[in-house]
């Protein structure tokens, strides 16, 4: 008997159903969830006798055929060579703007992160960005970032072929209208509720009253995620493998 779906395989299956169609997908260093939801895309389209999948995992050796790192990431995006790339943030905003720096007043941050680093150059290139933080909270999900590290839309005659296309969470899924910028609540995982949305979300969305629960995997899709993809993450992020269910 399949063991019931776990949250973080639910954001893994949601994701490679947010990756559907494109044919090259770039990960980041620290992206285990993102990372098995494009292998997990790249294993469902050759069962199903789809077009291959290249997942490229930055720190990966099999899973990734760049000999420069992120600088040959960069000249792949300029080229119009990768279709998706995920971003996060410590906080994300209502118009899709998101911050790497830190929060409070720059430069004299209270709390620094890492930085922006390439991240508005990839989200300005990169047709299909999914913004993805497992926490869903006010914290992190703001009215108005502190800090723009790559905004989410810009004005009118700025050339930009890229932007964001979801935000995926904990505890929701929302897609982002580029013809208004704002998000739409698409659909809220088991056992959560609009209302609970509403309440963990610092700004404001479309379709707040939404009822649509986020679907999870089949028992068959269930079993490739426990078996070969879980497989296939271990070579990049093994203790995050270690975590996930094993087929029975």
């Amino acid at each position: 008997m399949t063991r019931e779906c776990t949250n973080r395989e639910l954001l893994i299956y949601t994701i490679s159903r947010l990756l559907t169609g494109v044919r090259h997908v770039a990960v980041g260093m620290s992206s285990p969830m993102p990372a098995a939801g494009a292998m997990l895309l790249r294993v469902l389209n050759k069962k199903r006798g789809l077009g291959d999948v290249q997942v490229s995992i930055l720190g990966s050796v099999k899973h990734n055929a760049f000999t420069s790192g992120s600088e040959e990431l960069f000249d792949c995006a300029a080229q119009g060579r990768i279709d998706a790339f995920f971003l996060g943030g410590g906080q994300i905003d209502g118009k899709g703007n998101v911050n790497l720096v830190g929060t409070g007043g720059y430069p004299n941050s209270e709390v620094r992160w890492p930085g922006s680093y390439g991240s508005a150059y990839l989200y300005f290139l990169v047709p299909r960005v999914i913004l993805f933080r497992e926490e869903h909270s006010p914290r992190v999900l703001v009215d108005q970032v502190d800090f723009i590290s790559a905004p989410g839309a810009t004005e009118d005659g700025v050339y930009r072929r890229g932007g964001p296309h979801a935000l995926l969470t904990s505890a929701a899924l929302f897609t982002f209208q580029r013809d208004t910028n704002r998000f739409r609540l698409e659909s809220v995982h088991p056992g959560r509720s609009a209302a609970d949305i509403r309440g963990m979300t610092g700004f404001s969305f479309d379709n707040d009253h939404c009822e649509v629960e986020t679907p999870g995997p089949d028992a068959e899709t269930l079993a490739l995620m426990r078996s070969q993809v879980r497989t296939e993450l271990a070579e990049t992020y093994p203790q995050f493998a270690a975590s996930l269910p094993e087929a029975a």
